[in-house]
């Protein structure tokens, strides 16, 4: 398997995780983290439409595949500031729980874009 098919799946099930993990069980124990359920499932959307064009480019394996992937890492890196400034926004009603729940996505996904564009390079 090629390294961007690879790094595709890796992705898709990244975001699948983050999808199930944000849209169901955080929002069954929102209060435990604090953000609003209804952002939380504008999160657990952004995650779901990540997961399906990783999957299908993991599927597909595409042509321009760098493209491709490098864009997946931005849009990852995009999702990772859309979640920091929603972090600032609702500060006084996240928890720890939701501050360390946030801060690990987005140290997991910037790691993972990292890879994504030094891939695209080699």
């Amino acid at each position: 398997m090629s390294n961007f098919k690879t790094l595709f799946l890796i992705d898709a099930i990244g975001a699948m995780l983050s999808a199930v993990l944000l849209g169901i069980v955080l929002v069954q124990f929102q209060p435990m983290i604090g953000l609003p359920v209804h952002i939380l499932r504008i999160l657990a959307g952004i995650a779901a439409l990540f997961m399906i064009y990783s999957f299908s480019c993991f599927m597909v394996n595409p042509t321009n595949a760098a493209v491709k992937l490098r864009t997946i890492a931005i849009a990852n890196l995009l999702y990772c500031v859309i979640t920091l400034v929603l972090m600032i926004l609702f500060f006084d009603e996240l928890t720890l729980y939701g501050l360390a729940y946030f801060i690990i996505e987005i140290m997991v996904i910037v790691f993972l874009a990292k890879h994504e564009f030094k891939s695209t390079l080699d």
